[in-house]
């Protein structure tokens, strides 16, 4: 937490923590209050046996943001985080002036490309125990491969960052908390089909990446934009330009820019 003026909060994805945000939040602690925890599961918060659905997490921030004494916040999310942020907006419309989403298909709204059950891992993640077996002992080398196969800029994220999101995995119960929120995706179906009945109306701001390595290169459209207008009435996309999935760590620049001009609309 850092900075001060109007309250921005920073949501990040799997398989990271606060430290996604590292080129975006000095930036704008020039402005706002930037406030970036770990979610449920990842980074240095608890790792619990259950409670990693949408509105579980959602509640989470929702009680963090009310002991640091703020009514009214911009809610900034990229991928996995972006269930929780769409999960508070919807449970707490008066709460959140802002909404922007990264690079997230909602469960429950998957877009045609993806098929009925998303890409590859969401169904390997969501196994019971087996990508545990399978990944303990060899975290470096799997979110390695992983992070790299999804990058566009392979300057954008170092093997020292690498560390500091292993570091967390291989902590106790790490890998397994944080595959618990993909385990939770049936659960979050539910729960998106339910509130989409009353689509938020808050401004949205959707950005989605350009090139995927991993999913076979140049992607077409902006698969998040199409996902979040089941949920929201007034949604507005933008593919980043030449990054990949990791769009904090790609274009910060870009990210900075969008989210100045998107909060003083």
């Amino acid at each position: 937490m850092g900075g001060e003026g109007e309250p921005v909060v920073l949501l990040h994805g799997y398989p990271q923590s606060w430290y996604e945000w590292r080129h975006v939040m000095p930036a704008l602690a020039k402005n706002y209050t930037v406030i970036a925890p770990d979610l449920r599961g990842f980074g240095d918060s608890s790792r619990p046996l259950t409670g990693y659905d949408g509105n579980t997490t959602a509640e989470d921030i929702y009680q963090l943001v009310s002991q640091l004494g703020f009514s009214n916040i911009f809610l900034v999310a990229h991928d996995v985080g972006a269930q929780t942020a769409y999960s508070y907006a919807a449970a707490h419309p008066d709460n959140v002036s802002k909404l922007v989403l990264m690079d997230f298909p909602f469960p429950g709204f998957l877009p045609p490309e993806f098929g009925q059950n998303g890409p590859w891992w969401f169904g390997f993640y969501q196994t019971p125990d087996v990508p545990e077996y399978l990944i303990e002992g060899k975290e470096k080398e799997y979110l390695s491969w992983f992070i790299r196969g999804l990058e566009y800029n392979p300057s954008a994220i170092t093997d020292a960052d690498i560390d500091v999101f292993v570091s967390h995995a291989k902590a106790p119960g790490g890998l397994r908390s944080q595959f618990e929120h993909f385990r939770a995706f049936p659960v979050d179906a539910e729960q998106n089909k339910e509130s989409a009945k009353n689509k938020i109306t808050m401004p949205v701001l959707v950005l989605g990446g350009d090139i995927y390595p991993a999913l076979g290169g140049d992607y077409p459209g902006n698969f998040a934009l199409s996902s979040t207008q089941a949920l929201a009435a007034n949604v507005t996309g933008i593919t980043v330009p030449l990054s990949g999935h990791w769009i904090p760590e790609e274009q910060p620049k870009f990210v900075i820019e969008q989210l100045a001009k998107f909060f003083n609309q």
